[in-house]
This record gives structure tokens, C-alpha cells and sequence, in this order.
């Protein structure tokens, strides 16, 4: 391969990675118009994301050796963007998870048009220098294949970043190599580490941390449950801890046996996408907030459909997105959040709209109330914290030192501390009362998008936008456990269980051990491999590997400093040794 060609694959590769995270970021999208509306998956964005690589080499090859040929590329291009607007009429383009509604007109769609035909010129230009007899659709194909159709994009990172290394991962755990594997990448680490070595990580940014001892608590997956169609957005947990509320993209909200797993009932009735959901104190009522601009409301023990919240004479609740809903502790009250910058307070029990918070210069991502129910705490994309006096319904006081959108709040159950989670990648700890920054944790890599404290308020657990749940005590500040899930998370009342997401629209149950020792494969059914790597049961081979190839990078003892990589590890290795003997069962009764 010429230089040239590999500067090529560098940059189709690395368009690809950023379409791939900003799939893995935004969440679901679509396209909607005249035409009807149409979802657009990794697979899609990750294409978007080659084509824009294509044609930037394109621009660089043309400006190097001054082609006119890119030109007449970028001009056909355009005439078809231009006739394809034409023809389909107005679009759009949805992100509902970050509320992003932008409209497409003929402009835009010229300039796609270019830039594909810019992409063309490039791909052209690409299998000319590498002398290559591929077509440049059999290329695209050939990348596409590389990118499963998986909820998340680090399979996909991993085989890219190899591929542009020259690393050939085809044949490697083949014979479950597992040893002579981790000990290579064991000295590749040390040799990168000693000819770039990386800066220290920041230091904990500490006033008040009382000197204790962390714990040796360990959690374990128990349970996955299977119901949804599409990626969960919002969990929510009885106060008895019986029962599980959880919203997702495929509009419903279903309710769950928490101690079984068993699927118990769907509401539906939403017109878009859930996006966050709540159960009432007394455990009676459920009430959902959705993309479609609507609070809706379910009796529990009746399954019956209760009320939509109207805003005034409105068909609405909100005029955006409804990102976060909430109820008082004593009942009485449930708050929203929404795209439109404002924060109303109902009435539980008739629906009616209270009052409407106006301060925030962007999107309410998230709401809470005060154990006490006297205060309420907002986060929003504007960057900002704001506490609210319920009784007087008046600012009281703004917290700024996030430096990106504010995801998620929690307060603890004394009603003292706030914590805080952020796009920035911190989750910072606040004195409720007086608005003082106590506590910075920084050892997440991508935006902080969920959080939930325990009971007790000494455990913390936290997720990311690249897949990462933390497990910190407070106490310490110290991070007692980490291990591959999803947003949402959410601890459960007693605080026995962990909730979180999980990949192809699951939902993970987490338990908590004593010892890091029963971490392993043996106390789950061996039959269970695929829930160890989170996978489908019936998934193809080729996306089992690519899963336990993330797990064993992101579980390798000298990449993962927790406590529990070992023996995480351990179990990562049993379960794939189970799909390899299964599927070598599989083949053999097939052809003999």
C-alpha cells in the first residue's frame, strides 16, 4: 500500500470513528418529512462519518496535485442534491435524546451533494494509488460490514484502530490464546507508556473528605431482562423495591418484578420516544415525559390511563422535549423539565399546572426535589445548577462551575449534598445549602450522563457516553469497582440492587457481593455466557468476538486499575470459552 493510499484509510477510518461517536453521544436519530420519518442507526452514521473522511482526502488530494476533476465531482454532486430536494420536499433532521430539531432545506441539500461527490472523487482517487480492483461501493460495503449493528460503537473503534495499525486481530483468540494475548499487551502498554509517557491524572479537587477506608463491596450481573425494541432511556424503582419503571425510543414504558425480572405490564400512548419516568411515593402512580411534548400518568394496580398534563389550553405539556419529571416526597407535587428552558410544577392528583420556573437560557436536562419536598434542584444545558424555592417559587441561588451541559443531579437523603453529573466528564459535590464546590471526581473519559446515590449516601454509582459505570465511595471519593454498562443507573430504595442499561435494548440487575473471589462464571448457570458478555443468545460469531474483545480490553488488569479486573476478566475468558464450545458443538452436528 503507497502512502498515499494509507493516508487515505486514515481518513475514511477516522471519518468513521467520529460517526461512530457521534452516534454513541447523540443516540437515536431520523430523518423526518414529507416522505414520513425514518430512523438512522450506528450503521448509517457511521457511513456519514466515512463519507465525510472520503471527501476530506478528496479536498487533500485535490488541492495537492490540483485536479480539476474534484470540481467536476463536488457540481454533479450538487445538481443531485439539489434534485433529490426537489422531489422529497421539505426534511429534518431529530435527535431526541440532546433535542435537536434542525430543518433541512435545498441549500443544505446541495452542499450533501457535494460533499458525496467530493467523497467519490475521493474513493476514486484511493483504490487508484493502492491499485486496488474494488469498486468503491464494494469498499463502503466491506466497511460497513466492520460495524455490527450494536448500540455501542467501541467493537467498531477497536477494528478501526487496528486495521490502521496493521494489526491482523482475524486469527487472534481463535484457540482462546488468553495468556499469550494479555502478556503482548502487557509490553506494548509498557513500551508506549516509555516513549510517551502519559501526564499524571488530575488530582481529586478536595476541601471536606473525612480519612476512611473504602469498601470491599463487589457488584455482579444477575439478570438481564429483554422487552424493549429500542435503547432505554429512564429507570425508576418503587419505594418498596418491588417493582421497576423503565421509558425507551420504542415509545413504551414497561413495568417489571424487580426480584424475578419478570415483564409484568406495557403503557403505552405515548406518540414518540420516552425519556424519562417516575413512580409516586406511595407507589401507586406511574408518570412518563416524552419526546412528544407530553407528562402522562398510569394507575399501577389498575393499569389504568389516568391523565395527560395539559398546560393551560394547551395540547401540550411542554412546547420541547420532556427530559426529566419528578415527584415531591410527600406526593403532592411532580416537576418537569423540558427543551423549552422551563420548569413546571403539577398537581399529582388533578394534573393542574402550579407555576412555571423561567431562568434557564437552554434545555432542563434534569429535576429533582429535596427530600423535604421544599426545594427543587434543576441541571441544564445552559451549564448551570439553579435551586428553586418551592414555597416562594423563586430562584434562590446558581451554581456554576460545570463547564458543559448539566445531564443529571441527585440530593442525598439528608437533604445536605448535591451531586451533579456533566458533559464535561466531571460529577461534582456541592453543599446544598450554602452552593459550596466541595468535591470534584474526574476519572471518567466522556460526558457524565447518569447518576445515583445510594441510601446511605456512601456509594455512587455513575455512567458515561462510552459505556463506563463507575462505583465510587464518597467517603473517599475513591472508585471502588468499574465494569461495562449503560445509562441509565439508578440504585434501588434498600439498596441491594443496581439498575442500569444495556446493550440491544436491555436492562442489566446488579447485585452486591463481599468478595471479589464469586465474581466469576462459576456461580452463574453456564448456560448464561451470552448475559457475561452482553451479547444476544442467537448473536452472530463474529459480534460474540467482537464483544469479547471489548470486554477483555476494557477488563485487562494493566488497562483497568479496579479492584475487580482479575477476576472480571476470569469470568470474561469462561464465558467465551462457553460460546466457543457450543458453537464448535453447533458446527460439528450440522456436517456429521
Amino acid at each position: 500500500m503507497t502512502q498515499n493510499s494509507q493516508t487515505g484509510a486514515a481518513f475514511i477510518a477516522g471519518g468513521s470513528i467520529t460517526g461512530a461517536g457521534v452516534s454513541a453521544t447523540v443516540g437515536g436519530m431520523g430523518l423526518a418529512g414529507g416522505f414520513g420519518a425514518v430512523g438512522l442507526g450506528t450503521i448509517p452514521v457511521v457511513g456519514i462519518g466515512a463519507v465525510g473522511g472520503a471527501a476530506a482526502y478528496g479536498a487533500f488530494s485535490a488541492i495537492a496535485q490540483g485536479d480539476a476533476a474534484a470540481f467536476g465531482a463536488m457540481g454533479i454532486g450538487a445538481v443531485g442534491g439539489a434534485g433529490f430536494s426537489s422531489v422529497v420536499g421539505g426534511m429534518g433532521l431529530v435527535a431526541p435524546k440532546i433535542g435537536l430539531v434542525v430543518g433541512i432545506g435545498t441549500v443544505p441539500m446541495v452542499g450533501v451533494g457535494a460533499v458525496v461527490g467530493l467523497a467519490a472523487y475521493g474513493i476514486a482517487k484511493l483504490l487508484d494509488e493502492s491499485e486496488s480492483k474494488e469498486t468503491s461501493a464494494q469498499v463502503f460495503e466491506r466497511m460497513e460490514e466492520k460495524v455490527l449493528a450494536m448500540d455501542d460503537y467501541a467493537a467498531a473503534v477497536m477494528e478501526l484502530e487496528a486495521f490502521l495499525s496493521g494489526e491482523d486481530l482475524n486469527p487472534k483468540f481463535a484457540a482462546l490464546e488468553i495468556e499469550d494475548e494479555l502478556e503482548q499487551l502487557k509490553a506494548e502498554l509498557k513500551e508506549k507508556n516509555q516513549t510517551n509517557p502519559e501526564p499524571s491524572p488530575a488530582k481529586i479537587e478536595t476541601k471536606i473528605i473525612p480519612p476512611t477506608t473504602a469498601t470491599t463491596e463487589a457488584w455482579k450481573c444477575i439478570r438481564t431482562l429483554k422487552g424493549h425494541s429500542a435503547a432505554v432511556n429512564a429507570i425508576a424503582i418503587s419505594p418498596d423495591s418491588n417493582l421497576l419503571a423503565t421509558g425507551s425510543n420504542d415509545k413504551q414504558v414497561h413495568l417489571w418484578d424487580l426480584s424475578s425480572g419478570k415483564w409484568l405490564y406495557t403503557f403505552s400512548g405515548q406518540a414518540e420516544a420516552v425519556l424519562s419516568v417516575a413512580i409516586s411515593p406511595d407507589g401507586q402512580k406511574i408518570v412518563s415525559g416524552s419526546v412528544d411534548r407530553k407528562i402522562s400518568s398510569w394507575q399501577i394496580d389498575t393499569r389504568k390511563f389516568l391523565r395527560t398534563f395539559f398546560y393551560l389550553n394547551s395540547p401540550y405539556s411542554h412546547n420541547g422535549f420532556i427530559h426529566s419529571v419528578a415527584f415531591s416526597s410527600d406526593g403532592k407535587y411532580i416537576v418537569s423539565g423540558s427543551n423549552d428552558k422551563t420548569i413546571r410544577i403539577w398537581g399529582c392528583y388533578t394534573g393542574t399546572i402550579k407555576c412555571t420556573l423561567n431562568g434557564h437560557l437552554d434545555a432542563v436536562l434534569a429535576v429533582i426535589f429535596s427530600p423535604d419536598s421544599k426545594t427543587i434542584v434543576s441541571g441544564s444545558a445552559d451549564k448551570t445548577i439553579r435551586i428553586w424555592d418551592v414555597n416562594t417559587r423563586k430562584q434562590r441561588s446558581i451554581l456554576s462551575g460545570h463547564l458543559a451541559a448539566v445531564n443529571t443531579v441527585v440530593i442525598s437523603s439528608d437533604g445536605q449534598t448535591l451531586i451533579s453529573g456533566s458533559t464535561d466528564t466531571t460529577i461534582k459535590i456541592w453543599n446544598l445549602n450554602t452552593g459550596e464546590l466541595l468535591h470534584t471526581l474526574t476519572r471518567h473519559s466522556t460526558a457524565v450522563l447518569s447518576i445515583s446515590l445510594s441510601i446511605n449516601s456512601n456509594t455512587l454509582a455513575s455512567s458515561s457516553s462510552d459505556g463506563v459505570i463507575n462505583i465510587w465511595h464518597l467517603p473517599t471519593g475513591e472508585i471502588i469497582q468499574t465494569f461495562y454498562g449503560r445509562s441509565p443507573v439508578a440504585f434501588s430504595p434498600d439498596g441491594k440492587s443496581l439498575i442500569s442499561g444495556g446493550n440491544n435494548a436491555t436492562i442489566q440487575i446488579w447485585q452486591r457481593t463481599q468478595s471479589f473471589d464469586k465474581f466469576t462464571l462459576e456461580n452463574i448457570d453456564s448456560e448464561l455466557w451470552w448475559e457475561v458478555l452482553g451479547v444476544d443468545r442467537d448473536a452472530h460469531p463474529n459480534e460474540v468476538k467482537l464483544a469479547y474483545r471489548r470486554l477483555a480490553r476494557f477488563y485487562h488488569p494493566d488497562l483497568n486499575a479496579s479492584e475487580n479486573a482479575k477476576a472480571s476478566m476470569q469470568s470474561i475468558n469462561q464465558a467465551y470459552q462457553k460460546f466457543l464450545e457450543q458453537w464448535n458443538s453447533h458446527i460439528h452436528s450440522r456436517f456429521y
